[in-house]
């Protein structure tokens, strides 16, 4: 499990006087490559052309955000394989969930233009860290 705080800025606030939907997705970007960081994702592997691209996503949105809270981000690897990774999300205010995202990401190779595997060591750091899925995970819209 790996956490992340982000405190909501004045500029992602809405015509409504809450957070706007694009700026829960970014901090669950945020909370993405803090998890990348912790599997070796990191700058340095970057260098290597490849990364994690994200190819779907189902967020939630569960109750507003006000101005100047304080976001924090659950991430758990809930699944993954050779090549893709499942990441689910879930940001709290003051011990309250707000949202929540799940995510598949693969594992890209920017100069084949195509999913290769991770490399051994980053495949364990995955299977070492994967969790159970929380309740709200697979579900479909509707």
């Amino acid at each position: 499990m790996t956490e992340f705080r982000q405190r909501v800025r004045p500029e992602w606030i809405d015509y409504n006087g809450h957070l706007s939907e694009a700026y829960y997705v970014l901090v669950f970007g945020f909370a993405t490559d803090a998890v990348m960081d912790r599997l070796g994702l990191d700058a340095a592997y970057l260098e290597t052309g490849r990364s994690l691209y994200t190819v779907e996503a189902h967020v939630r949105y569960l109750r507003e955000v006000g101005p100047d809270a304080e976001l924090v981000v659950t991430s758990r690897i809930v699944g993954g394989g050779p090549k893709k990774l499942v990441l689910c999300h879930e940001m709290v205010v003051d011990g309250t969930a707000v949202a929540t995202e799940e995510l598949l990401a693969l594992h890209v190779d920017s100069a084949a233009g195509r999913a290769v595997p991770f490399p051994d060591e980053i495949a364990a750091r995955i299977a070492e860290c994967t969790e159970p899925a929380p309740e709200y995970a697979g579900r479909a819209i509707g």
